[in-house]
């Protein structure tokens, strides 16, 4: 059995290797390297990761204007590393040099390490206003953007469609801030005051922890009474559980729950009502997250199923919330490298399980009854283009109201809620 790695750098640099080749996240594979480390060294790793991917799509320019040839994609990663140290933080360039020097000779060999040592130090020459100025001068104007911003550049198209010209830098800028941990306080179990941070700006669940610290080591987090779930998540949850409704309302129903964030929260708002809540998850190791989620309520039932042609009969809820499986690119403050995985071929095949699950929350909601439309993805593809789609085929459904939550204007992930209701 190998010995853990303790080097900060080694750690990020095994986690950028692994996902580049084995496409893992992460928010997975991190905290399971952290364990042998120092708290400061933990920081050390963590920054060294999460923002090294971030920004390596600026990285990469810099080094592709500085390299001759074609670099090792290992090579590449460790650059990377080097690059974020000397232009982002306040190490000291001959300890950024060094340090990745004798990193890529214990990890890659011998043979690159002059190269390694040409390139960081020609890098270290400037500092990253004037790398930017200088790889971005003659680019187009979404070129340039995605280069100064590094996100790929049908991603910068994609949100520009979203937000316009005049918001799009601001959007960009946003989602290269860490965000802070968000807590939920969910209803009827724990009051929000009794949690650590400062009172959220939208949802009165919520807790910002500024000051840092572990989520894991708050009793009401570690017991289900409260959860980590960021406040536009929150936020569609209670947008769709106060949607009013006339009549009965005892029946609800989440079509895609995992990992059970919103479920949780729908769930603690039901049962101060005295309505249950279906939790249904096609994937089972995401419904066991589901069922980790709500252990701490007694009204969620946690099933199954594919959403599209689950066991529940027509008309059988009364609220339905759909929070669609989806690019994802709403939340790429907390998921670095979901920038650099998603592809523009991704979109057509998840808008069309959106429409599939969306037509099918349909007809699974009572008249009269609301379904809440959810994604994590502020794209036009996956958002209100899914919508009309439905719409169009329906006489029945009305659109009712629409909600964006935005990083730059909410300090939230980029979320859309689209409230519709059966006639």
């Amino acid at each position: 059995m190998s010995a853990p790695v303790t080097d900060p750098r080694e750690v990020a640099f095994d986690v950028m290797s692994a996902v580049r080749t084995r496409e893992v996240y992460v928010n997975l594979l991190l905290p399971t390297l952290l364990d042998g480390l120092t708290d400061r060294d933990a920081a050390l790793a963590t920054e060294l990761t999460h923002n090294t991917i971030r920004h390596q799509g600026t990285y990469d320019a810099i080094i592709d204007k500085v390299a001759t040839g074609t670099v090792h994609p290992a090579v590449r990663d460790a650059l990377r590393l080097g690059a974020h140290q000397l232009l982002a933080m306040r190490v000291p360039p001959h300890a950024a040099v060094d340090t990745t020097v004798n990193l890529v000779r214990r990890r890659i060999g011998h043979k690159p390490v002059g190269f390694t040592n040409a390139v960081l130090r020609k890098i270290g020459q400037k500092d990253l206003g004037m790398w930017i100025n200088e790889v971005t001068t003659g680019l187009s104007r979404l070129d340039a953007l995605a280069v100064r911003y590094s996100h790929p550049k049908w991603v910068v198209e994609a949100l520009e469609q979203a937000v316009g010209a005049d918001q799009l830098e601001d959007l960009l800028e946003a989602d290269n801030i860490p965000p802070y941990v968000t807590l939920v306080a969910r209803p009827g179990l724990v009051d929000p005051r009794s949690l650590p941070g400062e009172s959220g700006r939208l949802s009165p669940y919520a807790r910002v922890m500024t000051g840092g610290g572990d989520p894991g080591f708050v009793p009401a987090v570690r017991d289900g009474r409260a959860g980590v779930q960021d406040e536009g998540s929150q936020m569609v949850a209670i947008t769709t559980a106060e949607a009013p409704i006339e009549g009965y309302d005892t029946h609800w129903l989440d079509l895609a729950a995992g990992p059970g964030g919103k479920a949780a929260l729908l769930g603690a708002l039901a049962a101060q009502r005295g309505a249950t809540l279906v939790a249904n998850e096609m994937q089972p190791h995401r419904a066991d997250l589901v069922r980790q989620s709500v252990k701490a309520l007694k009204n969620v039932e946690v099933t199954v199923h594919d959403g599209r042609n689950g066991p529940w009969e027509e008309e059988s809820f009364d609220r339905v919330l759909l929070d669609a499986p989806c690019t994802g690119l709403g939340a790429l403050r907390r998921r670095p490298e979901a920038r650099w995985r998603r592809k523009p071929g991704d979109v057509p095949a998840l808008a069309a399980l959106q429409r599939e699950l969306l037509s099918r929350a349909l007809e699974l909601v009572r008249p009269g009854g609301v379904v809440g439309y959810a994604t994590c993805s502020p794209l036009p593809a996956e958002t209100r283009a899914v919508v009309d789609a439905v719409l169009a085929d329906r006489t029945d459904v009305t659109l009712e109201s629409e909600h964006h939550w935005w990083p730059h204007t909410d300090g939230t992930d980029a979320m859309y809620l689209a409230l519709l209701r059966r006639a």
